[in-house]
């Protein structure tokens, strides 16, 4: 049985978490909200991509035609990245930017047709309200500073959810569990309602918390395995020249090697020479496998550019497949529109704890709260908490 000190230490750490917190953890909500159904949204605004009916034995483009499509749709820029999307095999997508350095703010993206190597779309990234609304969510428009930042919030809202179950069970002691107190009044209401939603959603909000910081650790992560492991893996490179454009060899004879290399594999995207996820001497050929989960899991190929050779594929380390597993896993991703619809639902029940339990702050000196855990130690919060044994 928890003493009256540690309910009071508890609940001390329940308030602060939260009061901190809240302000942010309602814009990650409502911003979260459109984005859970991004797709469809991009459907209704005419940003989707939809590849023209053709034969299902329709021949592929060679990979080469399709970047010669990029290139000449968009003079004096470079590709960057070359990826697919698992549910629509008839499109492979061009990132361009001037340079193959310029940060992911700059990518301009050409939804291009696997078979007639045509571009079919120009979908907008980096513009537009869904633009806002993913830089609200992702990094407040701050960058790095910023996604740290909201990890923080996200941080302390994995501290209240925690510091709340355990205020939980002390609280409701006298009372059946989901209790809501009607005839009491407003504010005795509206905690009991508050305790409720939070017990009812606490797995799914860890869940969406949680992924959320490690997401925010991505470019942290990704940094750290370009100095580790990705250092090793091209090591006898290292003092080289970088490749000039001349002297890149055939993207398809690139690929070819990757699938040798991971023959039970298929390509996630393809990461040209001076980027990113590359070095300045290889293409690195994410490939990716075909059930649930492991089409969401890439393991790196890296095929000399300049032979098409195989130099080195190793699997990704433990920190980056938790990013990769999170990341779909945040927005309800793994399922189709009846689990977004549960995503969305649950979201909204969190604004409405995060809302309540802000409520219960700014009213907790107008109307003392009667409690349910017997004779009680006030806080100046209002919640009863149990005498000393």
């Amino acid at each position: 049985m928890m003493t009256a000190k540690s309910i009071r230490t508890w609940s001390a750490v329940h308030k602060w978490t939260s009061l901190i917190c809240t302000a942010f953890l309602l814009l990650l909500c409502l911003t979260g909200l459109p984005l859970i159904f991004h797709h469809e949204i991009d459907h209704l605004t005419g940003n989707a991509v939809d590849p023209p009916a053709m034969p299902a034995d329709t021949p592929r483009a060679t990979l080469d035609s399709i970047a010669q499509t990029g290139l000449a749709r968009r003079p004096g820029e470079v590709i960057q990245y070359m990826f697919w999307d698992p549910d629509e095999p008839n499109l492979v997508y061009v990132s361009m930017a001037r340079t193959v350095t310029a940060p992911p703010t700059e990518l301009k993206v050409l939804a291009v047709d696997a078979r007639t190597a045509q571009v079919v779309n120009e979908p907008t990234t980096n513009e537009g309200f869904m633009y806002v609304i993913l830089m609200l969510h992702v990094e407040l428009f701050a960058g790095l500073p910023g996604k740290l930042f909201l990890g923080a919030m996200g941080l302390l809202f994995v501290i209240a959810i925690v510091s709340g179950v355990v205020l939980y069970a002390p609280f409701m002691r006298k009372l059946g569990f989901g209790t809501v107190r009607v005839q009491r009044s407003t504010r005795l209401k509206w905690l009991d309602l508050h305790n409720l939603l939070g017990v009812v959603t606490i797995v799914w909000a860890l869940v969406v918390g949680f992924t959320g910081v490690i997401n925010t650790w991505a470019d942290l992560m990704i940094q750290y395995w370009r100095g580790s492991q990705l250092m090793e893996m091209v090591q006898p490179y290292q003092g080289k020249p970088p490749l000039e454009t001349h002297q890149l060899v055939s993207l398809d004879r690139a690929i070819a090697t990757a699938r040798t290399a991971t023959p039970d594999m298929t390509p996630s995207f393809v990461a040209f020479p001076g980027t990113l996820f590359s070095s300045a001497h290889h293409y690195m050929v994410a490939m990716r496998g075909d059930a649930a989960l492991t089409r969401r899991l890439i393991r790196p190929v890296l095929v000399d550019a300049q032979t098409a050779a195989f130099t080195d594929s190793r699997a990704m380390p433990w920190y980056l497949t938790a990013l990769l597993v999170s990341q779909p896993l945040h927005f309800g991703d793994y399922g189709e529109l009846p689990l977004k619809i549960i995503w969305a639902l649950l979201d909204i029940i969190t604004i409405v704890v995060l809302g309540s339990g802000l409520y219960l702050w700014l009213a907790r000196r107008r109307e003392p709260v009667e409690a349910g855990l017997g004779e009680a130690v006030r806080d100046d919060d209002g919640i009863a908490r149990q005498p000393a044994e």
